[in-house]
């Protein structure tokens, strides 16, 4: 893989170079990144984290990122009269 596939606009590069960036803003920019990316998608997350997150490891993208490859919760009920009938 090369960041040309993985981070074509050059956004996840980007907000590693802004000074003083908190996490909701690396949240919005990721965001961003993940509308216009192809799959598979946890590829290309892994490929980011091994190119930027080894030299900032505490960097706030580095930690969007590695949520990013985190397994969603799975949802226990729907809510509603719909919810309590299913089950």
């Amino acid at each position: 893989m090369t960041l040309d596939i993985a981070d074509p606009k050059g956004l996840i590069r980007e907000s590693y170079r802004i000074e003083g960036i908190q996490i909701e803003e690396c949240r919005s920019i990721f965001l961003d990144w993940a509308m216009a990316a192809k799959d598979p998608v946890a590829k290309q997350i892994e490929f980011l984290l091994a190119t930027y997150a080894q030299d900032a490891p505490d960097h706030p993208m580095s930690t969007v990122l590695r949520e990013g490859l985190a397994t969603p919760p799975v949802p226990k009920r729907r809510g509603g009269r719909r919810g309590r009938m299913d089950s």
